[in-house]
């Protein structure tokens, strides 16, 4: 499934043929709001193989690789598509007062992002960046900051956003219609679409995150750190659920004094902890992660 569900789908094809190839390696396209990097990360050993620095006043809290092995990312103020030679491919620019926050690639090839803003925007970009499609709608949040991180677009072409002024998620039609709203605490910051068709919401300073069932518009599970031995979650951002069931956790520490815990962390299904990563000399924070195999 896709950080946004499409993106999913292809994650797990490449997790399978990971798994299954002894020369492939798990990578970790990684980056974190008040760390002025992206990198990757060779998993195995927590080495940072290749980064890309950000501009004063940028913050990445989305990235993702895509099937042509290009790097999108979100910056506050703009996405990028570059290659790993740091050559940009596109730069699309939010406007003045907006903070954009989502960029990811849809299976047609298109890009969609979403931006913060009075009112917010979901656009859709040509495989060449261009503008092609923008829905304005209004989430009745004041603070243009205080709106949605990551939004996903569902199969049926919803789209699922985790308000988190609001502590909700909401799936939204192209009409602006609300078809469903659920409350999940704190102030969510990403989703991800399961196989079973539950939500994988992280609720950020919550310290916790929790599978939804839509259709039963209930919380079925609720993870926080009492459930899981010798680690405190921070602000939980975004999250990756392997296909085993493991989940990978991104232990933002920009709103806490606590900065010994790991910056990732890797759950089994009974809440086991079976990795993480330690503090990083070279890492200030993670916010954003995206799992790929090569």
């Amino acid at each position: 499934m896709i950080k946004h569900y499409f993106r999913y789908l292809f994650f797990i094809a490449i997790i399978s043929t990971y798994c299954s190839c002894n020369n492939v390696k798990e990578k970790l396209l990684v980056s974190g709001c008040g760390w002025k990097q992206v990198a990757i990360l060779d998993k195995a050993t927590g080495a940072i193989e290749w980064s890309h620095p950000l501009n004063p006043g940028e913050d990445c809290n989305d990235v993702e690789m895509t099937v042509d092995g290009h790097i999108l990312y979100a910056y506050t103020s703009g996405a990028r598509l570059i290659t790993r030679n740091q050559q940009t491919v596109w730069d699309f620019k939010a406007q003045k007062g907006e903070e954009l926050f989502t960029a990811t690639r849809l299976p047609s090839g298109n890009y969609m992002l979403a931006i913060c803003g009075t009112p917010s925007r979901i656009v859709e970009l040509d495989t060449n960046g261009k503008l092609i499609d923008e829905l304005q709608f209004d989430t009745s949040i004041t603070g243009v900051h205080d709106q949605f991180r990551q939004i996903v677009k569902t199969p049926q072409n919803t789209y699922l956003i985790p308000l988190m002024g609001k502590g909700e998620v909401i799936e939204m039609n192209k009409d602006k219609k609300i078809v469903n709203r659920i409350h999940c605490g704190g102030n969510p910051f990403a989703i991800q679409i399961l196989d079973n068709g539950n939500w994988l919401v992280s609720c950020g300073d919550a310290h916790n995150f929790v599978e939804i069932d839509p259709t039963g518009k209930q919380i079925v599970k609720n993870i926080s750190d009492d459930n899981i031995e010798d680690i405190t979650l921070l602000f939980v951002a975004e999250l990756v659920r392997y296909k085993n069931g493991n989940t990978l956790i991104s232990n933002w520490n920009g709103h806490s004094k606590n900065k010994s815990q790991p910056l990732l962390v890797e759950i089994n299904t009974d809440n086991q902890v079976v990795w993480t990563l330690p503090l990083h000399p070279d890492i200030v924070n993670i916010s954003a992660v995206y799992s790929f195999a090569e």
